[in-house]
């Protein structure tokens, strides 16, 4: 997970054969599914957002194919801790006082 902005929107073109610039989000995580990084293009240049979990792992999906296609709520479980392969998020639940 060496890798940073350069390596990565090179990665995206050469090997997965998408475009780094079309404004689309290219996730990518280590082997210890402790780190992901998210590499974006913004219309003025290219954003890397990193996120290192310092307990637990994220819920990569184990797939054959190197690219798959999320929905954002998707992205949002995944950053969260959560399953792909599950049917809902938990309910959000919003209290305005506590007994």
């Amino acid at each position: 997970m060496r890798k940073s902005i350069n390596g990565l929107s090179i990665l995206v073109a050469e090997q997965l054969r998408h475009d780094p610039l079309s404004g689309a989000f290219f996730c990518f995580c280590n082997r210890k599914c402790s780190i992901i990084k998210i590499l974006y293009w913004d219309r003025t240049g290219f954003c890397l957002w990193h996120k290192r979990l310092e307990k637990d792992r994220f819920q990569w999906p184990q797939r054959e194919e190197e690219v798959v296609s999320v929905e954002k709520h998707e992205l949002f479980w995944l950053l969260d801790g959560l399953s792909l392969h599950q049917t809902k998020a938990h309910e959000r639940l919003n209290y305005v006082t506590l007994i």
